[in-house]
């Protein structure tokens, strides 16, 4: 680009005249007498010559353009040294910030060259040291010195926005330039030098609604009136462009949408002047009769309506409420309408919004009304009582068929159909009462009884003739009037004490009485004795006129010996009309008491006690009892344990003893074992075992020739018998077959237990116990038994 070929052509420059100005200092030294490489000489003290350092680089601050992409490296500026005399003896290193990598010298005539492209975004400058020594030694001729390198900016980045999008609301009808939103965009350019990074904003899309300010990127409404109802979002397309503005700048667009929120700026209005509506006589209150709507094209808060009656005939049947999910009015029955009184209402709804806003109060009334009419329809009513309840009295007793009273029910419809009465028998189950189906009288069935059920609480449907599907219900309560049909009574079983020591007219008991009638034939009571025993010797009353009476002793002295049980009748009266009275027995004991008149013992038995039995008579009853008991338990004990078994056994049978101690088995796997039932009972072989339980049917005999063997017998002996038997017995299987005692079985881990395979006879067991065992086992003791014992028998 030309911009960088002015660059390149202003650095050329420079660094032409940087050698101009060292080849003209050169010259100046090589004129004086006494040239110096390092600078004037200056005399000090006793004529020593001192030396001062001075400079040795000639130079300016270095720059480069960014972006460079020429097929040469850039020449980036040249160093030269003073003490350089063109012969090639010193060496220019160059070290620091990309020093061999980005910038490389000519160690021969200390140009710098930029060998890779370079961007300020990156990296705006750049710190490096250069350095003069003697080729040869390495000896640095001058101290390092660090210069600069910067990067020069070009205009190579396009604006960009914090954001891609933007949103914003604004709300509608606002005045011209009210503000929005501010956008912002950003340059990465050096906004030090040039107009690169310096940014101006404009629309592209979005007029005449909204503009923006071209050095902030704020964004205002440029038309008034913007109604939302028309258009509620736009979109807006803004622009930031650098060279502040001019022609080659770089740009970056962003987009905004902008949304218009909602103001109460629209009033409700109804779609129609009258709305027609209808409701059956026969609705509830509360039930819905219509919804009337008024529109209102705002929106949450500003959009709600609420619905009054403000006018009409009807504002007492009719009320009206809001649904605020629908924003409806609905229309509902308030009263109970009747087709043959007024058959049509007349309302004027008015809708109203709820939130006002004072800015626009002069845009109108924000509200509007409707007429609405209701027309009744006629309904088929059911029969309609003249009364809502009715309450009837009857006294108790009376006659069957006496008239309660008379309930009257008509049809509230213009056919006036006639009645039919009944009784909800749910609610008479005991069917005391009956009506008259065609004129409503209520009588009597059975005699009733107040103190039984003092208010019969009945049903009465009423349904008309031709429609039976039509009957209306009146509750009915019956009083039962009271008589005077229950005499007073005691009010609990009263049983009165008396001491032996009590005093004349000293009162011992106070009573009361009950009645089941009402209070007007209940009290007050008259208590009495009857007058047979009115001059009774032991005992007198006194009515306290309180309705209670107090029983008072009337001699002194009683004694429980003589008589310790009285029985007093006592006489009650009551104030009904007639009065009413019942005899009632009061019961007296004698019982008892100290000095101070407290109860010690009214019983008599403790002046008859030695005529029974005494304590210790009584214990010693229990002790035998108990006696008696622990005799007959011993007896039941000892009894089950001499209970014999069942089954047979001879207890002197040592046949077990030989099949358990004498039959050694072959092992895990001899199949060939001894076949015991040799030695066996020969009575249970065919399972037969003889028992005491049951009697035999027959009688046992044994095989002739044969004696059997006695309970005493020894082994040796017992064993020929055995043996005997099976000989002469042709029936009995051949039991002399060759039997194999020391086959042992193949794969047993046990060990052989017979001796019958010992390679000695000599024993390590001592078998001399057998000699205490009794002759039975004399035979056993004398083959196993001790060594001395054998030797000596020999």
């Amino acid at each position: 680009p030309k911009m960088k070929e002015d660059h390149c052509l202003h650095a050329a420059l420079l660094c032409l005249g940087v050698l101009c100005y060292s080849h003209g200092l050169t010259t100046e030294r090589l004129n004086r007498s006494r040239p110096s490489l390092h600078g004037h000489h200056e005399k000090g003290k006793e004529g020593q010559v001192l030396h001062r350092s001075k400079r040795g680089w000639v130079w300016n601050q270095f720059f480069v353009i960014e972006e460079y992409t020429g097929p040469d490296p850039v020449l980036v500026g040249r160093l030269h040294s003073d003490i350089d005399s063109g012969d090639g003896n010193i060496k220019y290193i160059l070290s620091g910030e990309g020093a061999g990598i980005i910038f490389v010298i000519d160690d021969k005539s200390g140009n710098i060259h930029a060998t890779k492209t370079l961007d300020r975004e990156e990296r705006a400058q750049y710190t490096l040291t250069a350095q003069a020594v003697d080729r040869n030694t390495n000896r640095p001729l001058e101290p390092p010195s660090e210069f600069i390198v910067k990067v020069q900016d070009i205009n190579d980045n396009p604006p960009e926005f914090l954001h891609e999008n933007y949103h914003a609301n604004v709300p509608e009808r606002s005045n011209v330039g009210t503000s929005v939103i501010q956008v912002t965009a950003s340059d990465a350019d050096d906004p030090t030098y040039g107009n690169s990074a310096k940014l101006v904003y404009s629309i592209l899309e979005g007029q005449p609604y909204f503009s923006v300010e071209a050095q902030t990127g704020i964004i205002r409404t440029a038309l008034p009136n913007m109604d939302r109802e028309a258009k509620e979002e736009y979109h807006v397309v803004i622009q930031a462009k650098d060279m502040g503005g001019h022609m080659g700048g770089l740009s970056g667009t962003t987009k905004v949408t902008i949304t218009l929120t909602d103001v109460n700026d629209n009033p409700p209005k109804f779609p129609q002047s009258v709305y027609q509506m209808s409701v059956s006589e026969a609705a509830v209150p509360g039930e819905e009769v219509g919804r009337v709507k008024a529109k209102d094209p705002d929106i949450g808060e500003n959009g709600l309506v609420a619905y009054s009656i403000i006018d009409g005939d009807g504002m007492d049947m009719f009320e009206i409420t809001t649904d605020y999910e629908t924003q409806e009015g609905v229309v509902k029955l308030k009263k109970t309408l009747d087709y043959e009184t007024k058959k049509s209402y007349s309302l004027k709804v008015e809708a109203a919004n709820v939130h006002i806003d004072p800015k626009f109060i002069s845009n109108g009334p924000f509200k509007d009304t409707v007429t609405v009419k209701i027309g009744v329809e006629d309904a088929d009513e059911p029969p309609v009582f003249l009364k809502p309840s009715y309450i009837f009295e009857v006294q108790e007793n009376a006659a069957s068929g006496t008239v309660v009273g008379k309930v009257h029910a008509k049809d509230p419809d213009a056919a006036n159909s006639a009645i039919r009465y009944s009784i909800d028998r749910h609610t008479d189950l005991e069917r005391y009462f009956v009506i008259n189906a065609e004129d409503g009288n209520i009588k009597t069935i059975k005699a009733l009884d107040r103190e039984e059920m003092a208010w019969h609480n009945i049903s009465v449907f009423a349904v008309e003739v031709h429609k039976q599907h039509q009957e209306a219900k009146v509750p009915v309560a019956i009083k039962v009037v009271d008589v005077n049909d229950n005499a007073p009574k005691f009010a609990a079983a009263y049983e009165a004490f008396v001491c032996e020591n009590a005093r004349s007219n000293q009162q011992f008991i106070t009573i009361s009485a009950d009645d089941k009638d009402d209070s007007a034939n209940g009290p007050r009571f008259i208590f009495s004795l009857p007058p047979e025993i009115i001059h009774n010797p032991n005992f007198t009353l006194r009515d306290n006129r309180d309705n209670t009476a107090s029983v008072l002793v009337r001699r002194e002295g009683f004694s429980r010996q003589k008589q310790d049980l009285y029985l007093l009748p006592i006489v009650i009266s009551d104030g009904g009309v007639p009065p009413l009275s019942s005899t009632n027995t009061l019961t007296i004991r004698v019982c008892g008491c100290d000095g101070s008149g407290s109860l010690l013992s009214c019983n008599a038995e403790a002046y008859v006690l030695n005529a029974g039995l005494s304590t210790g008579a009584l214990i010693a009853i229990l002790a035998c009892i108990v006696i008696l008991l622990v005799i007959v338990v011993l007896f039941v004990t000892l009894k089950r344990q001499k209970k014999e078994p069942l089954i047979v056994f001879e207890e002197e049978d040592v046949r077990e003893n030989i099949i358990t101690y004498d039959d050694e088995g072959g092992g895990e796997e001899d199949t060939e074992a001894f076949d015991i039932a040799t030695l066996q009972n020969p009575d249970g072989i065919n399972g037969f075992i003889p028992r005491k339980d049951i009697k035999p049917e027959y009688q046992y005999l044994p095989r002739p020739g044969l004696r059997p063997a006695p309970n005493s017998v020894d082994v040796d002996d017992f064993i020929n018998t055995r043996i005997q038997e099976a000989d002469n017995d042709p029936t009995a299987p051949p039991y002399d077959s060759i039997q194999i005692y020391g086959y042992e079985g193949r794969g047993s881990v046990a060990g052989s237990l017979s001796s019958l395979e010992s390679a000695t006879t000599d024993s390590d067991l001592d078998y001399d116990y057998l000699q205490n065992w009794g002759p039975r086992f004399k035979k056993l003791a004398d083959l196993y038994g001790s060594k001395d014992t054998f030797d000596d028998d020999s």
